[in-house]
């Protein structure tokens, strides 16, 4: 399972560290990263160069510090991360909140790239438009509950009156 928290500064990133311990954050004690129970940081560089390039992640290289990047690389980081270790379901908390138009087009683009390859995408977001336009069914929750589900040609009136505790609708 994969996890791209809502606050990429204190979950999804230790800022004090360089991208490449980030990049490895979850999986530093396995093969190629660590051999025999020893860690090796060179091919912690080499992986990190690769995924950096791969994201597009601008700023800086595999020793520059997580703090130093823009939050748009900070969350390609964080993607790059969690999509490399190639989950079966990927949770998207809030993925572009913060970002600018072209950071949230590239998160986008990799929740449908996902999506498309036969993972489940988990998006968990406060922007109905966002939810429109990359969801295959849509839930709303409501009280701690499941209110209505729609499909994703839902209108947002639809929508709007689920969220606010009204009637339960479901998909066809």
């Amino acid at each position: 399972m994969g996890h791209i928290p809502e606050d990429r500064q204190r979950r999804g990133l230790v800022l004090d560290f360089n991208l490449a311990e980030n990049l490895v954050l979850h999986d530093y004690g396995r093969e190629p990263f660590s051999k025999l129970g020893w860690i090796n940081p060179k091919s912690w560089l080499r992986w990190a160069r690769g995924l950096l390039q791969e994201f597009d992640v601008r700023g800086g290289g595999p020793t520059t510090r997580g703090a130093s990047l823009s939050g748009g690389n900070q969350q390609k980081v964080v993607i790059a991360r969690e999509v490399s270790r190639d989950p079966s379901v990927l949770i998207a908390a809030q993925p572009t909140r913060g970002l600018d138009v072209g950071a949230i087009e590239f998160v986008h683009r990799r929740l449908v790239e996902q999506r498309d390859a036969g993972k489940a995408v988990l998006l968990v977001s406060l922007e109905l438009e966002e939810i429109l336009s990359l969801s295959d069914r849509i839930l709303v929750l409501y009280e701690g509950r499941i209110a209505a589900e729609f499909r994703p040609d839902a209108s947002e009136e639809e929508i709007g009156i689920a969220m606010v505790g009204g009637r339960r609708t479901e998909a066809a």
